[in-house]
């Protein structure tokens, strides 16, 4: 059984590669960093540590790489997957689908064996968002033998692999916790047998739980601890007001997710207490800057915090700690981020109110425009008297 993986960062060798190795796949990993490619072929083998107290070490043997430059290994390689898998980052499919798009176009014309596609992105349907550009590449003819062949199957991923630098160049350090799920009705042909992957039917309340719950305790745990002078994630959690206020954010978000999908709210409750263990891992230590990089995608009418404030609402939940979260985000004033610096100078050219209205689409007569200024105003003035 072979798996091509595009990406061979961090996440794509911590977490997917190191998956579908144990599961018995042949991984080749394609990418365009041509130290990282060489170094994979030099030693077809790396090491994966695990962040906890017992630092395991977890050998992964027997992969190698190909340049994504070179369209010809890349298509040869596609003509005799059994499975294709992504971590590439959101931003990077539209990237990859020409090449992707020129392997299938081959494959469909000399192989008829049924390949399934998963983009394992931190991003709400991304292995359709990658079939849409993908097939903006294939001609009607290849489209149709594609319908038939290749499945894109959604997936929510979920493991932390903090940012990190190693001597060892292929070394990447995760977190013990992973979750990997993936939509079993738009697999074509057989469903994968791979230890670590859940199937169901229906992947939307995973992938809201994981964005509303995962992403958003998250990213208010790293605002705030912005705002309030912390470095990382964990040291920020030690800090009684921010620890707080990231529970109850993601236990607004929770019963939402109760009241709209039904989870067990035990088990949703079990899964949020995992959820700030997890957070608050001495051995992660991630920093509070790369967590909250990218204010305006994370500020968005659907993402991590206005998209559970706003339907909030609508089930009778008042989102006040989500409101916090969103505060903070728009008190994120790093210089090295560019979103960042957009923000802060809209705020200074137009106003307040018009920024919040421009990058959240809440307008002034929702009840969450004050509550948001209200908590803005106040983590103001507890900055001020720190």
């Amino acid at each position: 059984m072979k798996a091509l993986h595009f990406g061979a960062g961090n996440i794509g060798r911590g977490f997917i590669g190191a998956l579908l190795n144990r599961a018995g796949y042949e991984v080749c990993f394609v990418d365009v960093v041509h130290e990282l490619v060489d170094e994979i072929n030099r030693r077809r083998e790396y090491t994966v540590e695990i962040a906890d107290a017992g630092h395991e070490k977890i050998k992964v043997s027997g992969v190698r790489a190909i340049n994504g430059q070179d369209l010809n290994a890349v298509v040869t390689e596609m003509l005799e997957a059994n499975l294709v898998t992504t971590a590439v980052g959101p931003s990077v499919l539209k990237l990859i689908a020409p090449t992707i798009a020129k392997g299938l176009a081959e494959r469909v014309k000399k192989n008829s064996q049924p390949l399934n596609i998963i983009a394992c992105e931190n991003a709400v349907g991304g292995s359709s968002i990658l079939k849409e550009h993908v097939y903006h590449h294939l001609n009607e003819s290849d489209r149709k033998k594609a319908d038939e062949l290749v499945g894109f199957p959604d997936a929510a991923v979920d493991r932390i692999v903090p940012l990190q630098k190693h001597e060892d160049k292929l070394l990447v350090t995760v977190e013990p916790f992973f979750e990997w799920v993936v939509d079993q009705s738009n697999i074509v042909g057989e469903v994968p047998d791979i230890e670590g992957i859940i199937y169901v039917q229906n992947l939307k309340p995973y992938i809201e739980r994981k964005l509303y719950t995962v992403n958003t305790g998250h990213a208010t745990a790293a605002y705030l601890g912005y705002h309030f002078g912390y470095k990382t994630i964990d040291e920020a959690l030690q800090d009684e007001y921010i620890r707080h206020v990231t529970k109850q954010a993601v236990m607004e978000t929770s019963r939402l997710l109760i009241a709209k999908y039904h989870f067990n709210p035990e088990q949703q409750e079990q899964y949020i207490d995992k959820i700030m263990n997890r957070f608050s891992n001495p051995h992660l230590s991630d920093e509070v800057t790369r967590i909250g990089r990218s204010p305006i995608r994370k500020l968005g009418p659907s993402d991590r915090l206005v998209g559970p404030a706003v339907q909030s609402l609508n089930y009778g939940i008042i989102p006040e700690h989500l409101c916090i979260g969103i505060a903070a985000a728009f008190l994120f004033n790093d210089e090295k981020d560019d979103e960042a610096v957009r923000i802060q100078k809209n705020i200074k050219e137009k106003g307040l109110a018009e920024t919040i209205h421009h990058y959240t689409k809440i307008g002034p007569d929702s009840p969450l425009f004050q509550l948001i200024r209200e908590k803005l105003d106040i983590l103001n003035e507890m900055r001020a008297v720190q």
